[in-house]
């Protein structure tokens, strides 16, 4: 197995959750520096990240949710079976930028592409840009294909 010490920027995908020994896990949803390099239609990078250092634990359980921007820096481990994620042991976290609605525990919240959309069973799908910019409401959280007659998101 290939390591590097490097840092990575990324969105979090999902809430942290407690491991074990002291550590937390969370997921990062990370797209290239130069999103026009790659096919529009390709999936985003997902990296698996964890720590045991205390104070980043802390901060990951606590204040971190779902589409926060994070800059994670420490040992990144290349998986030798193919297909699986790569591995980010984190030993500083910086959150750059905090989502834009937060995240209840009834409510489920999804990225697609550009987009962030937070929804439960019974209302419309609030949709934002993933820069925080106000689209519009959705009457499902599938994304349609833009056409001139729909309002659709």
């Amino acid at each position: 197995m290939d390591t590097k010490h490097c840092t990575v920027d990324g969105w979090v995908d999902a809430p942290p959750t407690p491991g074990p020994h002291g550590t937390a896990t969370f997921d990062l949803v990370v797209r290239p520096a130069a999103p026009d390099a790659i096919a529009k239609d390709a999936p985003d990078t997902i990296v698996s990240c964890t720590s045991e250092v205390a104070r980043i634990t802390e901060e990951l359980l606590t204040g971190v949710q779902p589409s926060d921007l994070v800059h994670v820096t420490g040992t990144l481990v290349q998986s030798a079976a193919p297909g699986e994620p790569v591995r980010l042991t984190g030993d500083a976290l910086e959150v750059l930028d905090t989502a834009v609605v937060p995240i209840l525990r009834d409510m489920v919240m999804d990225r697609c592409g550009d987009y962030c959309v937070v929804f439960n069973a019974d209302t419309a799908v609030p949709v934002f840009t993933a820069l925080g910019q106000w689209v519009g409401l959705a009457e499902t959280p599938t994304p349609s294909p833009p056409s001139s007659t729909s309002t659709s998101v």
